[in-house]
């Protein structure tokens, strides 16, 4: 965790804890074996930003066609966010693996 922690609302707490249990879900079903996760909070400016990054490399699948999923979870991820006025930016990293980073104003000063 960086910066200085505040107060986060339930609403968008809850939201936070289902944008790292997705992304973390995603890792382990997509990042392939032997693949590590990270996951960070930072408390910067009027707001906190989700990180969870992962070094996976995406499963073997014989037929070549990916990983299965549909991507609800990507897409209710994003609407969680937003709901709150925030944003999430989700993809690949340069040289491998996969980065979720959502980022969510908060009130610099308790309610």
């Amino acid at each position: 965790m960086s910066g200085v922690p505040r107060p986060v609302p339930q609403g968008e707490a809850l939201a936070v804890y289902r944008v790292v249990q997705e992304s973390l879900t995603n890792v382990r079903k997509h990042a392939g074996p032997g693949a590590t996760a990270a996951v960070s909070l930072g408390y910067a400016g009027e707001g906190l930003v989700i990180r969870v990054t992962d070094d996976g490399r995406g499963p073997a699948v014989p037929d070549g066609t990916g990983p299965d999923g549909d991507g609800h979870g990507l897409t209710g991820m994003r609407e969680r966010i937003e709901l709150y006025g925030g944003s999430v930016r989700i993809g690949p990293r340069p040289g491998g693996g996969y980065e979720v980073v959502a980022r969510l104003p908060l009130a610099l000063e308790p309610a």
